[in-house]
């Protein structure tokens, strides 16, 4: 009862290995309680369907590094599984949730399309920071679970942050911690405090399939993250570096509230 509980969980699913290197490096650091999806839930965001199966929630067992463990699957979108963690699964108050490790790293403006940035909005929404880690892939290995994939730097870092985090109050407007680990990353690798970009990291493509009924996907291509503005989280990825974004669930503009009212009203 005296060691922090973390709850961690991800948008991969219950049997990603992302999920389970986290834990292995989080247990130094408190309880963990795994709380994942059943299955996949990419880009979900902090959705919230209404299905009545929603929520359903069973202890699985994962073999990984050779030993058996255990995670509870909730079905439903990462968002939900957060909301499922902390107010039904917890035993007692929850000190951290961590999302993640991700395949993919999850950067500039479309970061609300992530179930593992929603699943840590959600977490802070609902009072308990989230930190929401992700690896760098490529666009083959984004979605294929690819067991060959190292993710013990990421789980580095991933303990890192929780650490501090568990030690420390961030300051007000700060809700999430988002961490971007390289693939060529060691844990002696820098890492920087990065905004978001205000660009597109994973950029649409026009399809070229012009007929209305017919049903597609929109493909996407990586952008260099070389590309974009310095500072940002996906440039200091791109250059190497670890990249740590402050979120907030303040959403609003930055904008003179005089100038907004005086445009609005036509003067």
């Amino acid at each position: 009862m005296d060691r922090p509980l973390i709850v961690l969980t991800n948008d991969d699913g219950i049997h990603s290995n992302g999920l389970w290197a986290a834990a292995l490096a989080l247990e130094s650091l408190g309880e963990v309680l795994v709380a994942a999806p059943e299955e996949e839930q990419s880009s979900t965001g902090r959705s919230m369907p209404r299905d009545n199966l929603t929520g359903l929630i069973q202890l699985t067992e994962v073999e990984f590094g050779g030993q058996t463990r255990q995670g509870y699957a909730v079905r439903g979108t990462p968002a939900q599984v957060a909301q499922h963690a902390l107010l039904r699964i917890a035993p007692r108050p929850v000190d951290l949730v961590v999302s993640g490790i991700n395949y993919g790293a999850n950067v500039g403006s479309g970061v609300t399309i992530s179930g593992t940035i929603g699943a840590a909005l959600e977490a802070a929404a609902l009072g308990v920071p989230g930190l929401a880690v992700s690896l760098q892939a490529t666009k083959e290995e984004y979605l294929s679970q690819d067991p060959a994939i190292d993710f013990s730097v990421a789980a580095h870092f991933t303990q890192k942050f929780a650490r501090r985090m568990l030690g420390t109050t961030l300051p007000n407007d700060v809700h999430v911690l988002k961490v971007e680990v390289p693939r060529s990353a060691t844990p002696e690798t820098e890492w920087r405090v990065a905004r978001l970009s205000r660009q597109r990291f994973y950029l649409p493509q026009k399809p070229e399939d012009p007929q209305l009924d017919s049903p597609l996907r929109i493909d996407y291509v990586l952008r260099d993250g070389r590309e974009l503005e310095p500072g940002s989280d996906a440039r200091t990825m791109a250059e190497g570096m670890v990249a740590v974004t402050p979120l907030s669930l303040d959403m609003t503009s930055r904008v003179d509230e005089d100038t907004l009212r005086a445009l609005l009203n036509g003067k």
